[in-house]
């Protein structure tokens, strides 16, 4: 973890400031702000803030448990602070969230999507599954013509699991 910065559960009043990473971020598809006040007050448990000395937001994941696949989170956005960019915050959170989870829900294996192009993005994911020793498929979970808008990349899920070490209950 980086120094300064810990991990905690999103509370409802992080919802604005979560949204403004992402639209800082520049790369995220942006949620309305309601949808990050929602997330933080529904899916809580699966998603994770960093907080700086002051604690405020300085990144954020949100998850979810695929309704189907209890013991699967699924990651729909990673996001840092301009100000916390460099640092392994991203893979901190990642590996916190995981390991949480893992503890408190059993999750035993984590699925996100990536657009080829999100190069970080791919880096994040492959080495959280190097970190962990745990297997990775990637396939076309989404074709570019399924998206209502012009130039949307596909999206490409990555399945990583079973995640050895996991704390199950």
């Amino acid at each position: 973890m980086p120094e300064g910065l810990k991990l905690d559960t999103p509370r409802l009043d992080d919802g604005a400031a979560l949204w403004r990473i992402a639209r800082d971020s520049q790369v995220l598809d942006l949620n309305s702000s309601y949808s990050y006040l929602l997330w933080c007050r529904d899916y809580a448990t699966t998603s994770v803030v960093a907080r700086d000395t002051a604690g405020e937001p300085a990144g954020f994941i949100t998850g979810y448990l695929r309704p189907q696949q209890a013991r699967t989170l699924f990651v729909w956005q990673v996001a840092v602070d301009h100000a916390h960019r460099g640092r392994g915050l991203a893979a901190a959170m990642l590996d916190g969230l995981v390991a949480r989870t893992g503890e408190e829900l059993g999750v035993e294996v984590m699925e996100t999507t990536v657009t080829p192009d999100n190069a970080p993005s791919n880096r994040l994911f492959t080495s959280f599954a190097e970190r962990h020793a745990a297997a990775v498929s990637r396939d076309v979970l989404l074709d570019a013509d399924v998206f209502p808008e012009s130039g949307h990349e596909p999206e490409v899920l990555y399945r990583i699991g079973p995640i050895p070490g996991l704390v199950r209950h």
